[in-house]
């Protein structure tokens, strides 16, 4: 199936599935006056789904058919494409990618101040999976290089990403409490995913996965959602005026500046850059891992 064709079709199926099942959750949500939406938050993820995805649409043509293609010229295995096999270890290895992408997207201030935007709403539905961040495209390529030189065709692996993030889009509910606990236990789940969006200190930086929930589990970052720590929705920090289209994106950058700003080392500097959300030099502030330390475990 041709790539263009393929990405269409995609959209044909996967527009009124969104109008139907969040046009069901809004009225829902409404009827039973749980205000999960406001008309200001659903518009700016609308807002900056439609901005990542035109900036998605303007270097697709240099991340695709230039440089993820020049790798798999040097492709080391010889897949033949089509077969489900293939289809399945592409699904499987992107998935697993996209953990890192992901997880690198939360330890280091740099790519965090990108991310920071999908986690900045204090809503949480359907349409939070649209808050994109809005420059990821612009790295996001990178991941896809092992799998370009593994012997995956470019245009399949943007496919594949294109397709599970119909399911990454779909977790972002909070009307499923739980799935089967067989489900649970291979797949992300809409409650694995509530814990991602909050800003409770237990349940910061944990369950990255995009499908799978068994990266997770098998790197350290796995927390199941506890009845006993209801999920708070939103950043440790609330940005001021959340609904800014241009403080929304890149209010982060302006905190990452100001701390370079600081008078310390350029060692500490390039930390500011590269170590977790949250460093500091004095310890003005702490990262996810400082404060999960300090919380629970304040005598050690």
């Amino acid at each position: 199936m041709p790539f263009e064709f393929a990405e269409k079709t995609l959209l044909f199926v996967s527009t009124p599935l969104y109008l139907l099942i969040i046009g069901g959750e809004i009225i829902i949500s409404h009827w039973r006056l749980k205000k999960y939406y406001s008309f200001k938050d659903t518009l700016v993820n609308i807002y900056l789904s439609v901005l990542n995805a035109g900036v998605d649409l303007l270097f697709r043509a240099i991340y695709l058919f230039i440089i993820l293609q020049w790798f798999f010229n040097f492709r080391v295995i010889h897949f033949t494409p089509g077969t489900w096999m293939y289809w399945l270890l592409l699904f499987v290895a992107e998935d697993f990618v996209f953990y890192f992408e992901h997880r690198v997207d939360h330890y280091c201030r740099f790519f965090w101040a990108v991310h920071v935007t999908h986690h900045s709403s204090e809503k949480f539905n359907l349409t939070t999976g649209f808050r994109s961040s809005v420059l990821q495209p612009l790295y996001r390529f990178i991941y896809f290089i092992p799998l370009a030189i593994a012997g995956f065709n470019p245009e399949h692996i943007v496919f594949m990403y294109s397709l599970t993030q119909i399911y990454g889009i779909l977790v972002h509910t909070r009307y499923i409490a739980k799935m089967p606990r067989w489900f649970e236990f291979v797949f992300v789940s809409p409650s694995h995913h509530r814990v991602h969006h909050a800003s409770n200190i237990l349940y910061l930086d944990k369950n990255m996965g995009m499908c799978l929930i068994i990266w997770d589990k098998f790197f350290g970052s796995f927390q199941e959602e506890v009845p006993a720590e209801p999920v708070k929705f939103g950043l440790t920090k609330p940005i001021e005026n959340p609904h800014h289209p241009v403080k929304i994106i890149f209010h982060e950058w302006h905190n990452l500046v100001q701390d370079l700003k600081k008078k310390t080392t350029l060692f500490n500097k390039l930390k500011y850059l590269f170590m977790p959300p949250g460093w500091s030099h004095d310890g003005t502030s702490k990262t996810a891992r400082q404060l999960r330390e300090e919380h629970y475990f304040p005598d050690t």
